[in-house]
């Protein structure tokens, strides 16, 4: 592989080649198999992705033709601030990529263009067992101290 990594909006033309990493995302979450997420859920994540009206993004990681990872985020209005935040919602690269800067290069690439559309923070979770991330995590941000309560209805 090269060493060049481009990370770039994703494309209609990425579909065949991101659905594996989104895939292999939601496995890691434990999304996979019986509790997989429905097909409904994949094809419209992947539409707003190409929809102007909607405030969901994607990026992708691509090193010599070969998608490596993909990042995940989208704009809201917030009660404590007057301009939107940035919440990154999924990140993920496939394992023969990790150690290289693909995670790091997609959450720089997220932060420039929430800097582009004056965001004032960017924001994400991760799972508490999720060490290997937390490590660049810690490098690239810091945390909020805030604990993530939720009730799925």
């Amino acid at each position: 592989m090269s060493d060049t990594i481009l990370i770039r909006p994703v494309t209609m033309a990425d579909y065949a080649a991101w659905k594996p990493l989104w895939d292999g995302y939601n496995a890691f979450y434990g999304r996979s198999g019986p509790s997989a997420l429905p097909e409904e859920i994949t094809r419209t994540t992947w539409a707003r992705f190409h929809d102007p009206a909607e405030p969901v993004h994607a990026l992708v990681a691509e090193c010599g033709g070969e998608l490596l990872g993909l990042a995940h985020y989208l704009f809201h209005r917030s009660t404590i601030q007057t301009g939107q935040s940035c919440y990154l919602q999924d990140l993920f690269t496939v394992e023969a990529a990790r150690g290289r800067g693909v995670g790091r290069a997609l959450i720089e690439q997220v932060y420039e263009h929430a800097g582009a559309a004056h965001a004032p923070r960017v924001y994400w979770q991760t799972h508490e067992t999720n060490a290997t991330a937390m490590r660049l995590y810690d490098q690239v941000a810091e945390k909020s101290g805030f604990v993530v309560y939720r009730k799925l209805l």
